[in-house]
């Protein structure tokens, strides 16, 4: 195995090491995140693949890769990469413990956004070296994400005396680290899943209701005022909020929640509840007016 800066506090100051690494699960991250280290140099020496599907991606993005067991794919590598489900990480990174399958030394990455590198602590116990890299994206499991991987944002969290070696990686691959506190992993999580899944149910909502009402190309009038509503929303915060509720409009608010009536009832309390923070937060930027806010709160709480 190679010597890694894990052996020193010393900073690289020469071009990195390259590194022997195994990829534990070729899903869409997994395949992806191998593929960009191989093109930043490392050697992938093997991969798992269980599905059809993984086998595919693997051949897509890891030609020639030996696809083995997971027993084989970890052994005596310098780098093992974990790209597997959050609810199966723990029995893994445990089996994986238990049978001695990893050297000491050998630097372990998890890819799951939730976790930290505690998950990893019977792996640290033995004697590895605990990495969380959390790219912040959506995987297509393709070429395609290679490129999007350029400048993409990663979710950083290690030992402190690990962050060069972590930082490194993650640039080599494109991206851009960003430092995550262990005891702030579950909450960054939380808040990137309230962001990016909802506003992919809200887009896709926003699009059926408008087609109900007779819009035949509702992407025509979804993809400009939602573009502008983020890009506003990035730039000044609260302050770029409009509309009914922004403006204690309670009587239109009220009218909207009448016609929503009509579809299925998880729109109409959606609806509300994502109004119900809209009002709080307009009130605290000063947007809207005490009265009206007591107002439009009290019409979003009678549900009757």
């Amino acid at each position: 195995m190679v010597n890694t800066l894990a052996e020193s506090d010393e900073p690289w100051t020469e071009k990195p090491p390259r590194l022997d690494v195994g990829v534990v699960g070729t899903g869409r991250a997994g395949s992806v995140i191998g593929a960009a280290l191989k093109r930043a140099g490392h050697q992938i020496k093997a991969c798992t693949a269980v599905t059809d599907l993984s086998k595919l991606r693997a051949e897509a993005l890891l030609p020639g890769v030996a696809i083995l067991s997971i027993e084989e794919t970890v052994a005596d590598r310098d780098l093992i990469l974990l790209s597997i489900p959050d609810d199966v990480l723990t029995q893994v990174v445990s089996g994986l413990a238990a049978t001695n399958a990893v050297s000491p030394g050998t630097f372990v990455l998890h890819l799951s956004g939730r976790y930290g590198i505690d998950i990893l602590r019977p792996l640290t116990e033995l004697g590895c070296l605990p990495l969380a890299l959390h790219p912040v994206m959506t995987f297509t499991g393709t070429s395609i994400d290679l490129n999007r991987l350029s400048a993409c944002p990663f979710g950083v969290t290690t030992h402190p005396t690990l962050r060069p070696v972590a930082e490194t990686l993650v640039m080599e691959m494109g991206g851009e680290p960003v430092w995550v506190p262990e005891a702030s992993r579950s909450l960054y999580h939380a808040a990137l899943t309230f962001g990016a899944n909802n506003l992919i149910t809200l887009v896709n909502q926003t699009s059926e209701l408008l087609e109900s009402a007779g819009i035949t190309n509702p992407e025509a009038l979804v993809a400009p005022l939602l573009s502008a509503s983020l890009d506003n929303a990035l730039r000044n915060g609260d302050s770029a909020l409009t509309g009914p509720i922004a403006r204690g409009d309670a009587e239109t608010v009220r009218e909207h929640l009448r016609v929503l009536a009509n579809f299925d009832p998880a729109v109409t309390q959606a609806y509300r509840s994502l109004a119900r923070l809209t009002a709080v937060r307009a009130l605290a930027s000063g947007a809207l007016q005490p009265q009206s806010a007591e107002n439009l709160l009290a019409m979003l709480a009678d549900e009757s």
